[in-house]
């Protein structure tokens, strides 16, 4: 499996999008620090706690990650389904949901691995700046710093699995257009943000939409090995 997965990372040529995430990464951060400056001219304190900021932070990379995990998807999926050189693929001697599993794993450590390391880049950055141009008042303290990151932990998770939710809309039509603007969809429902409130605050949510994620990739899977007789 390991190895399946380093060859799809070549394939893709995974530094590429490494490249795009660490530009999100500073895109980001840059919206961050802009939204808190605009608030403060205004005298209008945009973040009253670092807990609201982390969060607000979390659904900015959220909603960034699951858009760049639906560009994977179509990518390593559905392009290869629609131009049918998947068909090439079955024809050597690998199992087939080991392929597929291999592909949409790739997808699923990506998006965990940037999530994480955007909301601490991002996050440390908003430190920084705030102890240059205060906008939070409270002083970052210890357990305030451990929430966040276990918060910041818990929400990568579910956000590696609910990605593969546009996986069921682009396979269901070979598109990988379909793919990316139904992630869109899943962004407006899960990245909501109102005054540090969102529905990922509902435990629920994020955990019913990783199994929903995790459900679909099962489903593309199961019947792999008789793809080529079901088209």
């Amino acid at each position: 499996m390991l190895k399946l997965m380093k060859l799809e990372m070549r394939k893709l040529r995974l530094w590429s999008y490494i490249r795009g995430a660490i530009i999100a990464n500073v895109v980001i951060l840059g919206f961050i620090c802009l939204i808190s400056l605009d608030a403060e001219m205004k005298q209008d304190m945009s973040f009253k706690s670092y807990d609201m900021a982390f969060s607000v932070i979390d659904t900015f990379i959220r909603g960034t990650f699951i858009v760049f995990a639906a560009v994977l998807i179509s990518r390593l999926v559905i392009d290869e389904f629609r131009n049918k050189s998947i068909m090439v693929l079955f024809m050597y001697p690998i199992n087939r949901k080991k392929l597929i599993a291999a592909k949409l794993l790739v997808v699923v450590l990506f998006t965990l691995i940037a999530d994480i390391a955007t909301n601490l880049f991002v996050g440390a950055g908003f430190y920084v700046f705030n102890l240059f141009m205060p906008v939070v008042s409270e002083p970052l303290t210890l357990p305030v710093a451990a929430k966040g990151l276990l918060t910041v932990v818990m929400s990568a998770l579910a956000t590696s699995f609910l990605s593969l939710i546009p996986l069921y809309f682009g396979m269901r039509k070979k598109s990988g257009a379909a793919t990316i603007v139904s992630s869109i969809f899943v962004v407006t429902l899960v990245c909501q943000n109102v005054n540090g409130f969102t529905l990922y605050s509902i435990i629920a949510v994020p955990i019913g939409l990783a199994l929903l994620g995790a459900a679909v990739a099962f489903m593309s899977i199961r019947n792999i090995e008789r793809v080529d007789v079901l088209q």
